[in-house]
């Protein structure tokens, strides 16, 4: 697929165009193509993004959402699981009763989280992420983590089940005690050789397509102590994804 800057800018005016009048009721200040704010800032780091191929694709941004999101994001009145409470055995699903996800419950409570939401159902962004990554998300539902580890987290090197048809990291924090704790990038099996990490730092992002190659995961560099690593992750879901509530439109 191709994913010149040409075809990019050439969809994004054609698309702009066409929903711009969807797009005045935003509380979003729409650029001059008509576009939210968080929209664009995702397209603008989509076209910049570095796009390393070992050991498999996948695209890493920065600045990918506008200036003060992820402040605004990381002084959320959410809890932060520990280690006394949580489960910490390289699986995130082992503490589900502890997760956070931007479904409609919380885009109700919080603006921002509302605003970030629209910014990855926006169809332009949508759109782009298919051509720029070769992704089909036809029957892509968003789903939008928060994830708060403490100390002790770490996740053994996996794949992303089939039905995630996108998988990203956002790093949301300016600390350079956290600098090493991105996602780590692994080789297959036996070994899982730990090849690196994405760079984790307030606004960066991974994306990458899944699998039967993509494995990565979390600790080969432990959270430091007194320090949370904060992020999220997105993904489209297709709609076999069998926990709605944690989808945006929390449905399908």
């Amino acid at each position: 697929m191709s994913n010149s800057q040409d075809d990019i800018m050439s969809l994004i005016k054609n698309l702009s165009g066409a929903t711009q009048d969807n797009e005045q009721d935003s509380p979003q200040a729409p650029d001059p193509n008509g576009l939210p704010l968080v929209a664009q800032s995702i397209l603008s780091s989509l076209d910049l993004s570095g796009r390393p191929v070992d050991p498999y694709p996948h695209f890493l941004m920065k600045d990918v959402l506008p200036a003060g999101y992820c402040e605004a994001i990381t002084t959320l009145p959410f809890h932060v699981p520990t280690a006394d409470e949580a489960n910490f055995d390289g699986r995130r699903n082992t503490n589900d009763n502890l997760r956070t996800y931007f479904n409609p419950e919380k885009q109700a409570e919080y603006d921002v989280i509302k605003e970030v939401v629209e910014g990855f159902e926006h169809p332009v962004v949508r759109e782009t992420i298919e051509l720029i990554t070769g992704a089909d998300l036809s029957d892509g539902h968003l789903r939008i983590e928060y994830c708060q580890d403490a100390p002790g987290f770490w996740l053994e090197p996996h794949t992303d089940i089939s039905v995630k048809k996108m998988s990203m990291v956002l790093s949301l924090l300016d600390d350079p005690a956290l600098a090493k704790n991105g996602t780590d990038i692994h080789r297959g099996p036996p070994d899982h050789e730990y090849v690196g990490s994405a760079p984790y730092g307030m606004n960066n992002g991974m994306i990458f397509i899944p699998a039967d190659n993509t494995w990565h995961g979390v600790g080969h560099h432990p959270v430091p102590e007194g320090k949370v690593r904060k992020s999220l992750i997105i993904n489209y879901v297709t709609s076999d994804w069998r926990e709605k509530w944690e989808l945006a439109s929390g449905s399908v």
